[in-house]
């Protein structure tokens, strides 16, 4: 059995890690947030005091944390990756962070003889939990080989996409569909309510056709129940909008649906809604048709 060590152990990481420690590996994680570590350790994990201590002696180490410069810190300050970490450890960060960001850190730690991977993810906090996430790989392909083991505990849809900051990119590429399906799911809801439409049987027949999405059979009911506990938060996702239309803008790609959206995620997050699932994307549909959120 082999060692992980982690840092972040958020809404996505500490579960990750949970079936991680179900295969029989050992794992010892930090995060800022003690009571995270706390919970590891209940689920039979080890806790790290700090950066250094996560990723010595482990066989693999992982970061999960919120945006590019909490990875830069856990790479480039005192005490961080590059101090601490031995020669020809397997780093994946599994963060969503700026493709060029990634492919930076890369070329920074490979002086190190680190092999780095960019592998974000997709699935939300529930494909986290089941261990069902999509895994997006970029980087050395014999570094994805030697990895793929301890993805495959965690996702079931497993990629190698390319050098450093291809997971990244194709991550970006996820969070412009997902943020505009939502977009979609919420008017649709809204259209159907204003004409006493059985919302119900129509989220179960339009999930059955054409219109059917992931992201209608996992958020559709709650949409419809106004429940927006969060699985992946608006802040997050207005994050990665920031990424994507940075991105698009650099590549000389026009995103008008895109673009929009990540506007509507600006509205959402004036209004209060920073801190809800992005599925309440719906509440800004409904003030606009002034309704009642």
């Amino acid at each position: 059995m082999a060692k992980v060590g982690i840092v972040g152990l958020g809404i996505m990481g500490l579960p990750m890690m949970k079936n991680v420690l179900a295969a029989g590996h050992e794992v010892v994680g930090y995060d800022r947030n003690e009571s995270r570590i706390d919970e590891l350790v209940k689920a039979g994990g080890k806790a790290a005091a700090n950066v250094a201590e996560a990723c010595k002696g482990v066989d693999f180490f992982i970061t999960m944390v919120p945006d590019s410069p909490h990875v830069q810190d856990i790479v480039h300050s005192e005490g961080g990756l590059l101090d601490s970490a031995e020669e020809g450890l397997l780093w994946a960060d599994m963060s969503t962070i700026r493709p060029d960001v990634s492919q930076q850190l890369a070329k920074d730690v490979a002086k190190k003889g680190i092999r780095a991977l960019d592998a974000p993810v997709s699935g939300g906090e529930q494909g986290a939990i089941d261990a069902v996430l999509s895994i997006m790989v970029g980087g050395e392909e014999k570094d994805f080989d030697a990895a793929k083991p301890f993805f495959d505990l965690m996702g079931k849809t497993v990629v190698y996409l390319g050098p450093s900051g291809s997971g990244q990119t194709v991550k970006a590429a996820n969070q412009l569909i997902v943020g505009m399906n939502f977009q979609a799911i919420a008017e649709a809801i809204v259209f159907l309510e204003a004409f006493g439409v059985d919302t119900e049987a129509a989220i179960d027949v339009l999930g059955g056709g054409l219109a059917g999405s992931r992201c209608m059979e996992l958020k559709g009911k709650s949409m419809l129940a106004r429940k927006f506990e969060p699985g992946f938060r608006i802040d997050l996702h207005h994050k990665d909008f920031g990424i994507i239309t940075q991105a698009a803008r650099e590549a000389g790609v026009v995103i008008p649906g895109g673009s929009l959206i990540a506007q509507l995620m600006e509205s959402a997050r004036a209004n209060g809604d920073g801190g809800l699932d992005h599925s309440a994307l719906m509440r800004g549909v409904l003030r606009m048709s002034g309704k009642e959120v």
